[in-house]
């Protein structure tokens, strides 16, 4: 696996930094345009994966960061003695789905389309880091808007959110509906399938 210098030091970077790096930054320090950053990175990618690198480069919209393979997510773990990544509910996992498409969103439209109340799960995803505020929106009352967040898209394996499925694929309910009773406690309870393995824990 040959790499020129800008992939080494591209790596090097992502290495040290621990943490996503904005693509516009890496341009900068390598000393070339964005444009060649991209198709340097996409390259480095590409040959790690070909090659079954115990490392990966990820691309998170705008931004890189290095991570360890999915295939090596076993041993990390027992190395490290990771824990366990965190379940979403059924009832935060469609909250976080109605935020990801029509963000930025109040709690009140997740509550529109949901039926029930949503503060439990809405506080969830905030605990969670899947979203974040981003603002008010200008009618009385000044609702706080949120949107999803880059651990949003390392949780599920995206790119961007150009990624997602076809909206028509997902069918809420629009009429509202008393909450169910318990829904809380069946919250703590229900569980979606794990995240992609080796991606990122929250």
């Amino acid at each position: 696996m040959e790499q020129n210098d800008y992939q080494r030091a591209l790596m090097a970077v992502l290495f040290a930094a621990g943490e996503p790096v904005e693509a516009k930054r890496l341009a900068q320090s390598l000393e070339i345009d964005e444009d060649a950053l991209h198709k340097e990175a996409q390259s480095l990618m590409d040959q790690l994966s070909y090659h079954r690198s115990g490392i990966r480069i990820l691309r998170l919209e705008d931004t890189y960061q290095m991570c360890s393979s999915g295939e090596m997510a076993p041993y990390v773990t027992k190395t490290l003695e990771t824990r366990k990544p965190p379940k979403l509910s059924a009832s935060q996992l469609e909250a976080l789905t109605i935020i990801a498409y029509y963000q930025p969103a109040t709690k009140a439209y997740v509550e529109q389309l949901r039926g029930v109340d949503s503060s439990y799960s809405v506080n969830a995803l905030l605990t969670k880091k899947l979203i974040e505020e981003c603002g008010r929106l200008n009618v009385p009352g000044r609702p706080i808007l949120y949107r999803t967040t880059p651990d949003f898209l390392r949780t599920f394996g995206l790119s961007s959110l150009d990624e997602l499925p076809q909206i028509d694929k997902i069918n809420f309910q629009t009429k509202p509906q008393p909450p169910a009773e318990g829904e809380r406690e069946a919250e703590a309870k229900a569980e979606v399938p794990d995240m992609p393995a080796g991606e990122v824990e929250l």
